[in-house]
C-alpha cells in the first residue's frame, strides 16, 4: 500500500478519537475511524478518569485498522490534556483511577503550597502559569490528605504516558506533557529537584526518565500485537499534551503570529525560542510549556468551550440542541447581553453551569441572559474580548506586535467566535485546521521515523494539506464600548 500509516488517539476532557493518516507526496490524509465518550466516573465524592474505558476504545480501534481499513500500522502515539496522572505499583498495576483536574480535593493546596515554596520562587522555578489542579498541587493534595496511594506507588506517569504504558510495557514522560505539571525545570529540560523534595513525596515513588518529542519508545507488547495483528506496529512519544501537537500543525509562516487552541480549553500565545519569565510574566500568570525542536509555548491558559458545552448538556437534558442549533440562536440574539469573565472560578466545575452565568451576573450587577441564545451569545462574546485582553497582555510581554492569530483545534469550526475574535481583536483570524492535534500528532510520528525532518517541514507538509478560512476584522464602536466596559468588568474582579 502506497504512502506512510500513522495512527493518532486524540485524548480530550469530553471525548476521544481515533485518527487514520496517510503520509504521501508530502500531503497528509486523515480519516476519523472512531469517536468515543471520556466521561468522568463519580466514586466516593470524586471524579476520576475511566482509564480501562479509554483503553479499550484504543484497543478496539488498534483492531480495527487491519480488519476493517486494510491498513497496516507504522506507529501510532496518544496525546491527551495536561497536570494529570497515574500511579504505578511496582508490578505495574495501575493504583486506582487517576483523578481528574477538576476534582475538588486540590481546594487550598496552592495557597498551603505557597507556604512551603513562595509563588515568585516557584514562578522563577517553573515559569508555569498558576492553575489550582497543576500537577505539582494535585500531589501535595494527596500528601496533605495522607493518600495511601503514594505509600503503594513506584511510578507516576502522566496520562499520554500512562497509555503507551499500557502499550508497550515502558515507563517514559515526554517532554511536553512532562512540562505541564509545575515540577519541570523550564532550563535544564529535567525534572526540578527543590520542588520534589519540597512536596516530600515517597522515596520509593520514581518520576520517569523524559523523552524529547518526536522518540521511539517501542512496539506494541506481544498480546496486543497478536490481538491487533499489528506486529510490526512502533508506539512514539510524539506530543504527548495536545496542545504542543496542536500548536506543531499550525500552518504559519513568516514571524509575527499567534495561535489560539480552541476546544474546551483556550490557549492563546506565541512560539518562543527560550522561556520568558519574569516579573511582568507572572503578574500577568502566563505559562511556558515545551514545545517542538526547544521551543517554548508561552500562551495563557483560558477557560474556553467549557461554559458552552455544560450549557449544551443542561439545555439538551429537556430538549436536544446541537452546536449548530446553538450557534445560530446566539447569531440571532441581542448583542452583548452580559460580559463574562470565563476564568472566574465558579465557573471551574459547577453544579449548573447556566446557574453560576446567573450567579456571575448578579455579583457584577449585570443583567442575567434570559435564552439558551443570549447565554451562548454572551458566551462566545466574552471569549473574545478575553483573547484580545490576553492579546494585549502578550504583545506587551514580547514586545512583538502580533499580525495574525491561527485558531485551531475544534473550536475553529465555530463560525461565529472566529468573526467575533477578529472583530473584538481587530485583527486577522486564520481558522484551521480542526484536526490540528491529530494533524501534529502523526507528523511528529513522522518525524520520529525519519520521513520528515523538521518542524518547518512539518508546517509546509501541514500547509499545503489544509484549507483554512480567513475573516477579516470589521471595525464596529459597538466592539469597543464593550471592550471598555469588559477591561471595567476585568479589574473589579481582580481578571488573571
Amino acid at each position: 500500500m502506497k504512502g506512510h500509516h500513522f495512527l493518532a488517539f486524540d485524548l480530550g476532557a469530553e471525548s476521544g478519537r481515533a485518527i487514520l493518516a496517510k503520509l504521501e507526496d508530502d500531503q497528509v490524509e486523515t480519516k476519523e475511524i472512531a469517536r468515543f465518550a471520556n466521561t468522568p466516573l463519580r466514586l466516593h465524592g470524586h471524579s476520576h478518569w475511566n482509564v480501562y474505558s479509554l483503553f479499550e476504545e484504543i484497543i478496539r480501534a488498534l483492531k480495527s485498522c487491519l480488519a476493517d481499513h486494510g491498513v497496516r500500522l507504522e506507529s501510532l502515539a496518544v496525546d491527551t490534556w495536561g497536570v494529570d496522572f497515574g500511579l504505578l505499583a511496582k508490578d505495574g498495576s495501575i493504583l486506582g483511577l487517576p483523578f481528574t483536574y477538576r476534582d475538588e480535593r486540590t481546594r487550598g493546596a496552592m495557597e498551603e503550597f505557597f507556604e512551603r515554596v513562595p509563588r515568585q520562587r516557584l514562578y522563577e522555578l517553573t515559569g508555569i502559569q498558576f492553575l489550582p489542579f497543576n500537577t505539582l498541587f494535585q500531589l501535595f493534595a494527596m500528601k496533605r490528605d495522607q493518600s495511601p496511594l503514594l505509600e503503594c506507588a513506584s511510578h507516576l506517569l502522566f496520562m499520554p504516558d500512562l497509555f503507551h504504558f499500557l502499550l508497550t510495557g515502558e515507563k517514559t514522560s515526554e517532554f511536553t506533557i512532562a512540562s505541564t505539571s509545575q515540577l519541570l525545570d523550564p532550563w535544564r529540560k529535567n525534572w526540578n529537584e527543590e520542588l520534589l523534595q519540597a512536596l516530600e513525596l515517597p522515596e520509593t515513588l520514581k518520576m520517569p526518565d523524559i523523552l524529547t518529542p518526536g522518540t521511539v519508545i517501542g512496539r506494541l507488547s506481544p498480546d496486543l500485537a497478536r490481538v491487533t495483528g499489528l506486529e510490526e506496529t512502533l508506539v512514539v512519544a510524539a506530543c504527548g499534551h495536545d496542545t504542543a501537537a496542536a500548536v506543531a500543525a499550525v500552518p504559519a509562516r513568516g514571524e509575527n503570529w499567534g495561535y489560539i487552541s480552541s476546544g474546551t480549553w483556550s490557549l492563546l500565545g506565541v512560539e518562543t525560542e527560550k522561556p520568558v519569565i519574569n516579573a511582568d510574566a507572572l503578574e500577568a500568570n502566563f505559562t511556558n510549556e515545551g514545545g517542538v525542536e526547544g521551543t517554548t509555548r508561552f500562551l495563557k491558559n483560558i477557560t474556553g468551550l467549557w461554559l458552552l458545552q455544560q450549557c449544551r448538556r443542561e439545555w439538551s437534558s429537556r430538549s436536544p440542541l446541537s452546536y449548530d442549533e446553538i450557534t445560530k440562536l446566539a447569531e440571532d440574539a441581542l448583542a452583548f447581553p452580559a460580559l463574562l469573565d470565563p476564568d472566574w472560578p465558579g465557573f471551574l466545575n459547577p453544579p449548573s453551569m447556566v446557574e453560576a452565568i446567573r450567579s456571575y451576573c448578579r455579583h457584577t450587577r449585570q443583567p442575567s441572559p434570559r435564552t439558551p441564545g443570549e447565554m451562548a451569545r454572551a458566551i462566545l462574546e466574552s471569549l473574545a474580548l478575553k483573547y484580545r485582553w490576553t492579546l494585549d497582555q502578550l504583545e506587551k510581554l514580547t514586545a512583538r506586535k502580533i499580525e495574525k492569530i491561527h485558531i485551531i483545534g475544534g473550536g475553529a469550526r465555530n463560525e461565529l467566535l472566529c468573526q467575533f475574535t477578529a472583530d473584538a481583536a481587530q485583527i486577522r483570524v486564520v481558522a484551521g485546521p480542526f484536526e490540528a492535534t491529530a494533524l501534529g500528532n502523526v507528523t511528529m510520528q513522522a518525524l520520529a521515523l525519519g520521513y520528515v525532518r523538521s518542524l518547518p517541514e512539518i508546517r509546509d507538509i501541514i500547509h499545503r494539506s489544509v484549507e483554512p478560512k480567513t475573516y477579516e476584522p470589521r471595525a464596529t464602536t459597538e466592539w469597543e464600548r464593550a471592550y471598555e466596559r469588559y477591561q471595567d468588568i476585568c479589574l473589579l474582579n481582580k481578571c488573571p
